[in-house]
């Protein structure tokens, strides 16, 4: 587990048997999988169901996160640069497709806020070479971005399957 001062600890004990259970596992992917702000991960067994390790996240912290498409980008936004600063606090990461064996991570692009309650400025480089900026987002929502129109309505960035 982070200690937030450049180490780590073992955290077994505070994982829970789920992780000290001896299984035969092949796949792992990371995401929000009930919407709820904290980072979730499943685990695909060789045999049986897949194991699901809900986040119950941390009380009085913030997060956002964020959902990219593009325009004249890929539609998926693979490669989207971001950078945002909330308080005194910088932090980066990549929209990146797939991510483990046999796996595929969420394509959400999610940043854990600590104590800021807004993100005062994000910065997005498409893949297009196109750059934008947003400010002063509130915490704890989940934004859409659409390339060249900034933040929207998600049904406006998710496909419909209709031709």
């Amino acid at each position: 587990m982070n200690e937030k001062n450049g180490k780590f600890c073992d955290a077994e004990k505070q994982a829970g048997p789920a992780l000290t259970e001896p299984r035969v596992s092949r796949g792992l992917a990371v995401a929000d999988f009930d919407n709820d702000g904290n980072v979730d991960v499943i685990i695909e067994d060789l045999d049986g169901a897949p194991m699901l390790l809900h986040n119950a996240g941390v009380p009085a912290t913030h997060w956002v996160s964020f959902e990219f498409a593009g325009a004249k980008s890929n539609r998926l936004a693979i490669g989207t640069k971001i950078k945002i600063i909330a308080g005194a606090s910088t932090q980066t990461e990549e929209v990146r497709s797939g991510g483990g064996y046999i796996s595929q991570h969420d394509l959400r692009v999610h940043f854990g806020l600590g104590a800021a309650t807004k993100v005062d400025s994000v910065e997005i480089r498409w893949p297009s070479g196109k750059t934008e900026t947003l400010s002063n987002l509130a915490a704890d929502k989940f934004y859409s971005v659409l390339e060249g129109s900034g933040v929207v309505d998600r049904a406006k960035i998710v496909p419909t399957g209709k031709k």
